[in-house]
């Protein structure tokens, strides 16, 4: 029972551990994801201040010309030499204006969405969006105008002036000279600082077509996208990993549960073989004490039997004291026999192996056992290959005898016994005792080997356990079968061919 919850506790407790350590490789991907997005984004604010400084370099008096941001732009998405493409791989950069309709795109155009994200960051399968502000080009300060390019105006001077200039789309300055901007509202100096603030050659223009212009031209926000393939390959990579150290986790809490296991099971066999050594200590005292009370037993009959002869062979015994001597004589007999047999049994089998004529001394005990085969009118033969094994020969001839009586206790008058021997293999021969008598049934047949189990009226149920103890001793194996049409056989396997 100790053990038992013991297994229990340190099965709870490394399931604990195992937990322990899944739930913190799952915080430590967690946080590899979260350093690796936090990695995309530095790099998109370095992206935007990098345009936001280019802007400013390129702008002249608050306008700047789009045929002279665009190539920067590109550079920056198509020159993998370029430092910040490498590290970030842009993919495309767009200016918006201040409805959030693209001014200026470069690069793969079709990534660009008007449906702009509320939390200012897109995350697709394969690439990410960020919408951020343009520093330097906000709405609320200077009023940043990207310009067509020189194709697109009236005068093909990349650069405009303060004196003939006129976008396209736009009525063209007064002739007489004078540019004097409209009027300003009151308390103009008054106005927030955020307000708009004419570009000087655009102060002919009326405020409605200045607004306009602004609101169409002026760069308000930044949209680009950079491909997420490397911080896939991050996430994959250290995903991985936190797999090959969840398995080899798991893989060590199974083997040391398995261990704890083993080593229960160990301890726990360990103190059953000593429970059992204990007792078969104790079994072989009393095996030895019940030895020894049998084998003491044995000399008090032989007295009473030897006084029921002599009494019934006396002269003046009368006719009733000689039937009841021989009962007396007959009985005690029986009883002798049986302690015989116990003696046999209890005692410990040391198989002392020498040369066997198989054959040979199977014909001994026939011969030994021939009144009682003679009394039934039997025929005995002793068949087969003629072999030398390697067995205790005096356990052999006891084997041999007690399989033989039994044979002989089985069959009819007139039945036939066969002793057959016969090579089982290079190294191994069989023994087989047959008799043509009742035969045993299929659920007797193993029983039929355990002592006191007889179906004999005057067996004693010790012979075929005699013969099982010394057949394991010699390490054979002994089986009974059923000997068609009509009999047993009780066969031996595995005795050994001396070389």
């Amino acid at each position: 029972m100790n053990l038992k919850r013991r297994g229990l506790w340190v099965t709870g407790l490394l399931l604990g551990i195992w937990l322990l350590v899944v739930g913190w490789q799952v915080e430590e991907h967690q946080r590899v994801v979260d350093e690796a997005k936090f990695d995309l984004r530095s790099q998109s604010h370095e992206i935007a201040n990098t345009v936001s400084a280019v802007i400013r370099a390129a702008s002249f008096r608050g306008t700047v010309v789009q045929d002279r941001l665009v190539p920067v732009l590109k550079l920056l998405v198509t020159d993998r030499t370029n430092t910040v493409a490498e590290t970030s791989d842009l993919l495309s950069v767009t200016l918006l204006n201040t409805n959030g309709d693209p001014v200026v795109s470069v690069g793969n155009t079709n990534l660009f969405s008007r449906e702009l994200p509320a939390t200012n960051e897109f995350w697709s399968s394969n690439y990410v969006t960020f919408v951020l502000p343009v520093e330097g080009a906000r709405l609320t300060n200077t009023a940043t105008v990207v310009l067509p390019g020189p194709g697109e105006f009236p005068h093909a001077d990349p650069r405009p002036d303060e004196t003939n200039f006129s976008p396209a789309g736009f009525p063209p300055p007064p002739t007489n000279g004078e540019m004097e901007p409209p009027p300003r509202p009151p308390n103009d100096s008054n106005r927030p600082r955020g307000g708009n603030r004419r570009v000087p050659w655009l102060r002919w223009m009326p405020e409605a077509d200045y607004n306009a212009l602004v609101a169409n031209h002026e760069l308000h926000g930044l949209v680009f996208t950079m491909s997420t393939d490397k911080y896939s390959a991050t996430c994959v990579h250290d995903l991985w990993l936190r797999f090959v150290i969840g398995f080899f986790a798991t893989i060590s809490a199974l083997g040391a549960g398995l261990a704890w296991r083993n080593m229960g099971r160990t301890a726990d066999l360990q103190i059953r073989l000593v429970r059992a050594s204990e007792l078969n200590s104790h079994l072989k005292e009393l095996n030895l004490a019940a030895a020894g009370l049998a084998h003491e037993t044995r000399n008090p009959l032989n007295i009473i039997r030897g006084q029921a002869q002599m009494i019934s062979r006396l002269p003046e015994a009368a006719p009733e004291v000689r039937e009841k001597s021989r009962t007396i004589v007959d009985e005690t007999d029986k009883v002798t026999a049986q302690l015989t047999e116990f003696i046999n049994y209890s005692r410990p089998r040391e198989v002392r192996r020498t040369r066997v004529d198989l054959a040979l001394a199977a014909n001994e005990i026939v011969r030994t056992l021939g009144l009682d085969i003679e009394e039934k009118k039997l025929h005995v033969e002793v068949r087969g290959d003629t072999l030398v094994i390697q067995a205790d020969e005096q356990l052999l001839r006891q084997v041999l005898f007690n399989l033989l009586i039994n044979a002989i206790q089985a069959a009819n008058p007139n039945g036939n016994i066969q002793i057959i021997i016969q090579r089982a293999g290079p190294t191994e021969a069989v023994l087989e005792v047959r008799d043509d008598g009742p035969g045993v049934l299929a659920e007797n047949r193993r029983e039929i080997f355990k002592p006191y189990f007889t179906t004999h009226q005057k067996g004693t149920g010790l012979g075929l356990a005699v013969v099982q103890q010394i057949v394991l001793a010699h390490g054979w194996e002994i089986t009974c079968a059923a000997n068609e049409p009509r009999g047993a056989v009780f066969r031996i396997t595995h005795l050994k061919i001396a070389a």
